[in-house]
């Protein structure tokens, strides 16, 4: 069915605004700044804002979609997002000068399963509260596991293409887009098993979590190995999970071929749940099991939600770390002496500074101690603010944030 006259010319409206802006002299100078802070290179840290509560940030109706057909939507919203934030939340954000079409493919079903119990507290929000149940009790259970069957499809692909093309009629260039890399196992084994039972099992029951992540090691392996096989990698990304993703060592042109390896990936990991986990036991059943696939990545980048100031020697263990998440609540001195200049510190700010009310004075101190730290130890660092649940429908504490952030960093690195 062909799109509509008027969703076209809504299309062809929002494109063109922003291909303005993806075209501003700007861009090269963040990318660039990116590019040197991956490279170890002491500049102008570059600030980002990412998942973002956008049902809580309509508050001028730009974010409204008028479009009829659910592929011109989709569209409609990938520009009207962008656009809001070059208006209200600038930062550093790339805008690319084109438009991305993922890569089409399935995966059968591995058997891995959720049972929990959730609380709603905002239907409109898609953070709600977990209880999750053991879905995966004994041997028997972990034996129907199964790893996944991908298969690529390229008819879709073409499809989506040539749509994306119908709408934006020569504005901007239509790029096919594979897959990045983002592994975090005990971000997932809770899920099946429930928290308490995993924390209890590391001491009564260690053999059988072993044999779980040993399953689901033999999994990603597999499933890395079919997307490189199929073409479904992509390096060329603008980040990897809410960070830059721009260094020397990764492709910085997109190959004729769209076909690159897992050497050409950064690998993206954490295990949040270990925030409480001591060093020995963080190795003994994570890293030990990633490292290997980590090593076979061009760069990893680990770490997310959970403090790392007390296991730099085990991470000092992946041969080609260079990007540690520095999370709210770790010692950022600490960080800073453990980072020095051999990876990027990459500081994810506490979004509870803006859940409720920001306060521009807060934010600075946070944002100053982090400069100072990094400063003092010739850290390379970025700041991410991301896993923002709500900033309870009051959007402008986003904008006091960013200015605040960007204002500092200002005063510390020079614009």
């Amino acid at each position: 069915m062909p799109f509509s006259a008027r969703d076209k010319r809504i299309i062809r409206d929002l494109a063109s605004k922003y291909m303005e802006l993806a075209s501003r002299e700007e861009q090269k100078t963040r990318r660039q700044r990116m590019l040197d802070t991956n490279n170890l290179k002491i500049v102008r840290p570059t600030v980002l804002i990412d998942e973002i509560p956008w049902h809580e940030m309509n508050f001028d109706s730009s974010l409204t979609c008028l479009c009829e057909d659910s592929f011109a939507r989709d569209m409609e919203l990938y520009f009207r997002k962008a656009l809001y934030m070059d208006k209200y939340l600038p930062c550093d954000k790339i805008f690319e000068n084109l438009y991305p079409i993922c890569k089409s493919f399935s995966e059968t079903d591995t058997g891995l399963k959720c049972n929990e119990n959730v609380i709603v507290k905002d239907k409109n929000n898609n953070i709600v509260s977990h209880h999750y149940n053991d879905n995966l009790p004994d041997e028997e259970a972990l034996e129907k596991i199964r790893i996944p069957e991908i298969t690529r499809d390229y008819e879709k692909d073409t499809i989506n293409i040539e749509k994306a093309e119908e709408l934006l009629g020569g504005i901007l260039p239509v790029v096919l887009r594979g897959v990045k890399i983002y592994y975090a196992p005990w971000d997932w084994i809770p899920r099946f098993r429930g928290v308490d039972t995993v924390f209890i099992e590391m001491y009564d029951r260690p053999e059988f979590l072993h044999k779980i992540i040993k399953k689901l090691t033999e999994i990603e392996t597999a499933t890395l190995e079919g997307y490189e096989r199929l073409g479904l990698l992509e390096p060329d990304h603008p980040t990897i999970h809410c960070t830059p993703s721009y260094i020397d060592g990764v492709p910085q042109q997109r190959r004729a071929d769209g076909k690159y390896k897992l050497s050409d990936m950064w690998f993206r990991s954490a295990a949040q749940i270990f925030s409480s986990v001591s060093p020995q036991m963080h190795y003994e059943f994570d890293l030990q099991y990633s490292i290997p696939l980590m090593s076979r990545c061009a760069y990893t980048y680990y770490g997310c939600c959970e403090p790392l100031d007390n296991k730099m020697e085990i991470l000092r263990k992946i041969p080609n770390l260079r990007k540690v998440g520095v999370s709210p609540w770790a010692d950022v001195n600490i960080m800073a002496e453990q980072l020095g200049g051999r990876y990027v510190y990459a500081r994810k700010p506490n979004p509870a500074n803006v859940a409720i009310k920001t306060s521009p004075e807060v934010v600075r101190r946070e944002t100053a101690q982090t400069a100072e730290a990094c400063i003092k130890n010739g850290c390379p660092c970025e700041f991410v603010l991301k896993d923002i649940s709500t900033v309870s429908y009051n959007p402008e504490n986003l904008i006091i944030w960013a200015k605040t952030v960007s204002d500092t960093l200002d005063e510390f690195y020079g614009e």
